[in-house]
C-alpha cells in the first residue's frame, strides 16, 4: 500500500501507532506538510500590523513606568513605608519589595500564557493591562508607615503582588503578538518597537522623577510628591486598554484556531486540557528550548536591569550624586537609545539576531568593568562614556530580543512557553538584581561589584548565544510564511520554498 493510501484516523487518536506503522507516519507527515500553495502563505496588512505594534508596545511602555518609578523613587520610598534606621536598611528593603513582584511573575506566566494559547492573545494582554494599572494606581494612595504602621509595607507588597502577577502575562504576550503579526522579514524591525516602549517607559518615569525631585524638597516628596507617579498610571492604562480592545486576533492564532488537522490532533490530548496539563505538557516536551530562554533571558535582564533600574541608585547611593543628576545621565543615554533601536532591529533582520546578540553580550563582558572604573572617576565626561558603552552594548540586546525570543516556540504554545521562561528567569535573575547588588557591595565593600555581576551574566548569555539557532527571515515554527505582500508571496510559491511545519 503507498503511504498516501494509508488511513491517518488511527494516529489522530494513537499517537503510539506513529511508532508501529512507517507506512502511517509518511502519510501523516504528507498531510501534514502539503505542498506550498498561495493559500498556506499569510500577507499582512500593514495597517492592521501598525496598530498591533502601537497597542504593544503602549503595553509595554506602561510595565516599565510602572516599575522604573519605583526603583527611581527606592530611596524615598524606603523612607515613606518602612520604619527608620539606617538609610540602607531602607534601601534594601525597598529593594526586598521591588523583588517580591517578581516572585509571583512566573506564577501570571503560568495563568495568563496556557490561556493566551487557549483564547487568544487579545484577550489576556487586555486583561493584565487593567490589573497593572489598578495595581499601580492603588500603590499610590497607601498611607504612610508614619500613618498607619504595619500596614503601609503590608499594603505595599500586596499591590506590587498585583503588577507581578498581571506583568506574568504581559511581555510573552505583547512579544507575541508583535512576532505573529510582522512578516516574517521585518520581524526583527517590528519587534524592536516592543523595546522601544521599553526604554519610552523608564523615559517617562525617569522624567516624571526627576521634575519631581527638582521642584519639591525631600520633605514635600516624602509626603505627597512621590505619589503622582503612581498615579499617572490609571489614566495610561485606559488609554491602553482602548487601544487593545480595538484589536484583532493575530494571524497566526487566526489559522490555528481555523487548522482541522491541529483540531483534530487535539483529540489525542483532551486529558491536558486543564492549565496544569499545558504547563506540565510544556515542560514536558519543550524543556530544550525552555533552558534556552531562560539563560537567554537571565543574561539579558541582569545587564538591562542593572543599566536601566538600579544605576541612578548607584550613581547617588555609592557615588555621592544628586538624584536628579544620575537621572538625567540615564536620560540622555535612553533617548539616543531610542533613536537607533528601530535600526538595530533592522540589523537583526538583515544579518540575523546571533550576531546582533552576541555583540551585545560580548560588549558587556568586555566593558562593564572598564565602564565602572570610569563612574568612579567621578566626572560628567567620564560618567557619560560609561554610560554610552553600557548602553550600546544593552540596545543590541534590546532591539533584537522581542524578535528572537518567541521564535523559540512553536505557535500552539508560544504565549504560554514563552510567558514561563520568560517569567521564571527573571524572577530569578532580573527582578533581584537591585537587590543582590547592594547586598554584595554592603558585604564585600566593593562598588565595582555591578560590573562583575554583569560580567557573569554576559558570559552565559554568550554561551547561550552560541548554542541557538539563526531564525531570522523564516517563519516561526507552526506558523505558514508571512509575508508583506501579494508579490513576495507569488515568489515564493514560484520559488517553490519548502513547506512550513505545523
Amino acid at each position: 500500500m503507498a503511504a498516501s493510501e494509508v488511513d491517518t484516523t488511527e494516529a489522530d487518536t494513537d499517537p503510539e501507532a506513529l511508532k508501529r506503522h512507517p507506512l502511517l507516519f509518511r502519510a501523516l507527515k504528507r498531510r501534514k506538510n502539503p505542498p506550498l500553495r498561495r493559500t498556506d502563505i499569510t500577507v499582512t496588512d500593514q495597517a492592521a500590523v501598525k496598530r498591533a505594534v502601537k497597542a504593544a508596545s503602549l503595553g509595554n511602555a506602561m510595565e516599565w513606568f510602572d516599575f522604573g518609578i519605583y526603583s527611581y523613587l527606592a530611596v524615598t520610598l524606603g523612607h515613606v513605608f518602612f520604619p527608620s534606621g539606617s538609610d540602607t536598611v531602607q534601601l534594601l528593603s525597598s529593594f526586598a519589595t521591588f523583588a517580591v513582584a517578581f516572585l509571583v511573575r512566573p506564577i501570571g506566566g503560568m495563568v495568563f500564557g496556557p490561556m493566551g494559547d487557549k483564547v487568544g492573545r487579545k484577550k489576556v494582554l487586555a486583561l493584565t493591562m487593567i490589573m497593572m494599572a489598578i495595581g499601580t494606581f492603588a500603590i499610590g494612595l497607601i498611607p504612610s508607615y508614619a500613618a498607619i504602621g504595619f500596614w503601609a509595607p503590608v499594603l505595599l507588597i500586596f499591590f506590587r503582588l498585583v503588577q507581578g502577577f498581571s506583568t506574568g502575562g504581559e511581555y510573552g504576550g505583547a512579544s507575541t503578538f508583535i512576532a505573529e503579526y510582522a512578516p516574517d522579514n521585518r520581524r526583527g524591525f517590528f519587534g524592536s518597537f516592543l523595546e522601544l516602549g521599553t526604554l519610552a517607559g523608564y523615559v517617562g518615569a525617569a522624567g516624571l522623577v526627576t521634575l519631581l525631585t527638582t521642584l519639591l524638597d525631600s520633605g514635600s516628596m516624602e509626603a505627597w510628591g512621590w505619589r503622582v507617579p503612581f498615579l499617572v498610571a490609571g489614566p495610561i492604562g485606559l488609554v491602553g486598554l482602548y487601544l487593545r480592545m480595538r484589536l484583532d486576533e493575530t494571524p497566526a492564532f487566526q489559522r490555528l484556531e481555523d487548522d482541522s488537522v491541529h483540531r483534530a490532533s487535539d483529540v489525542a490530548s483532551t486529558v491536558e486540557t486543564t492549565t496544569t496539563g499545558d504547563v506540565a505538557k510544556i515542560f514536558r516536551d519543550y524543556w530544550p528550548s525552555l533552558v534556552l530562554c531562560i539563560c537567554l533571558v537571565g543574561a539579558y535582564n541582569i545587564t538591562d536591569y542593572m543599566f536601566l533600574s538600579y544605576m541612578p541608585t548607584y550613581l547617588s547611593d555609592e557615588m555621592g550624586y544628586s538624584e536628579a543628576h544620575g537621572l538625567l545621565l540615564l536620560i540622555g543615554t535612553m533617548v539616543l537609545l531610542m533613536l537607533i533601536i528601530n535600526q538595530v532591529g533592522r540589523l537583526c533582520d538583515r544579518f540575523g539576531r546571533k550576531p546582533l546578540l552576541m555583540a551585545g553580550m560580548l560588549g558587556f563582558l568586555v566593558l562593564s568593568l572598564p565602564a565602572f572604573l570610569l563612574v568612579r572617576q567621578g566626572s560628567l565626561l567620564a560618567v557619560s562614556a560609561a554610560m554610552l558603552m553600557l548602553g550600546l552594548s544593552l540596545v543590541c540586546l534590546l532591539g533584537t530580543m522581542s524578535a528572537t525570543l518567541p521564535a523559540l516556540f512553536p505557535t500552539q504554545v508560544r504565549y504560554g512557553s514563552l510567558s514561563i521562561g520568560y517569567n521564571l528567569s527573571t524572577s530569578l535573575f532580573g527582578g533581584t538584581t537591585p537587590l543582590v547588588i547592594t547586598a554584595l557591595i554592603s558585604v564585600t565593600g566593593s562598588d565595582l561589584m555591578p560590573a562583575y555581576y554583569c560580567m557573569g551574566a554576559a558570559l552565559i548569555g554568550v554561551i547561550t548565544v552560541a548554542c541557538m539557532k539563526e531564525t531570522a527571515r523564516r517563519p516561526l515554527e507552526g506558523s505558514p510564511p508571512s509575508v508583506a505582500t501579494p508579490e513576495e508571496a507569488a515568489r515564493i510559491v514560484e520559488s517553490r520554498a519548502p513547506a512550513p511545519r505545523f
